[in-house]
């Protein structure tokens, strides 16, 4: 699965950055995230994310 920028937005919005791994999965959840995109959250070889654009970046690495 490629994860786009308006997926992003939708699932994260209002996010602040940095963000750990752990609190991504964790919003995700809240914010009604696809079981899919929940599971890439979780296997994010990166521990935190100072951006969007970083976030969006290692989610790529995973499709």
């Amino acid at each position: 699965m490629t994860v786009t920028g308006v997926q992003l937005q939708e699932y994260l919005a209002g996010l602040d950055y940095p963000v750990s791994k752990e609190d991504l999965v964790r919003w995700g959840q809240e914010n009604g995230a696809s079981t899919e995109l929940l599971q890439m959250l979780k296997a994010l070889p990166v521990e935190q994310f100072d951006s969007p654009a970083e976030l969006s970046q290692a989610l790529n690495t995973l499709a």
